[in-house]
């Protein structure tokens, strides 16, 4: 993914996130751990999409 790709992915991600902040009615805490779980997922996103984490490429070992 190239960098303006990821930077728009960023915008669209923020703008969502904002939308549902402002307009769906939700207690302060679960707000907070909606806001971290975005930022998260678009910082693992962003480090994968560079090949900073290489080991989420890979397939998961099968269970016997």
């Amino acid at each position: 993914m190239s960098l303006l790709g990821l930077l728009v992915l960023i915008v669209v991600v923020g703008i969502l996130t904002w939308l549902v902040n402002t307009y769906v009615p939700m207690a302060p805490m679960v707000r907070t751990i909606f806001n971290i779980v975005v930022a998260v997922v678009l910082v693992l996103y962003a480090l994968q999409a560079f090949g900073l984490l290489p080991f989420l490429d890979r397939p998961l070992p099968k269970v016997r």
